[in-house]
Order: C-alpha cells, then structure tokens, then sequence
C-alpha cells in the first residue's frame, strides 16, 4: 500500500495518547491511528472526535485501532470497515496499563447503599 492509498507502513504513531487531547487537556474513550501519518486522534464516542477531525483536515482517508488487542481499520470515505490490513510501524497500540482518561470505573468496594 502506498499514501496514495492512505497507507504509509514506514511511519511510526505520533504518541501513547490523542494528540490535541493532550495538548488541551480533553480526554477520550477510545483511540485511533492514522494510516498514513501516524496521528493518535480519539473515538467519535469522545467529545471531541479528533480522529474524524483529523481525516477532514487532511483528507488521510484510513485510520486502525489504537487499543490493545484490536486490529480494525476504518476507510473514512467508503464507509468500510476491514478485520485487518497491512503491518504499520510499531507500536500497534497505546500501553494496556495506560488509562483511558474518560472512562471511569466502580470503586472496589460500595460506599453507600443502591437504595436508602
């Protein structure tokens, strides 16, 4: 595959996190990678949906998972979803102890009761 293609195999990713996110102290859910450039943008389950702003901005039409264990791509101007494609540089992935900065979990233990 080629940049003609949206692809560019050589190009590592820009970072562990979405870029503008941490520039401007946003956070996301999930993250994604573009194909041809590398740029970590978010979900469009995050407020901000950097990944789709960044293919309208630059016309880079393919993005892939950036979460541990996925292996998606997403071509932004077919609509298409792949189970896979071509090798991109590593890594494949944020780090899996990484924290999603907009998820947030149950505490280990309740501190109140469901119904009072």
């Amino acid at each position: 595959m080629t940049k003609d293609t949206g692809f560019d195999p050589s190009v590592p990713p820009s970072g562990a996190g979405c870029v503008e996110c941490d520039a401007d102290g946003g956070w996301w859910f999930h993250l994604r990678r573009c194909a041809q450039c590398g740029h970590i943008g978010c979900c469009d389950g995050s407020p901000a949906k950097h990944a789709t702003g960044h293919f309208r901005d630059t016309g880079h039409p393919v993005i892939h998972s950036y979460e541990p264990g996925e292996g998606r791509f997403w071509n932004f101007e077919t609509s298409e979803l792949y189970d896979s494609g071509p090798a991109l540089a590593p890594p494949d992935a944020h780090p899996a102890e990484q924290p999603t900065p907009g998820c947030w979990s149950w505490p280990s233990r309740a501190t109140a009761p469901l119904y009072t």
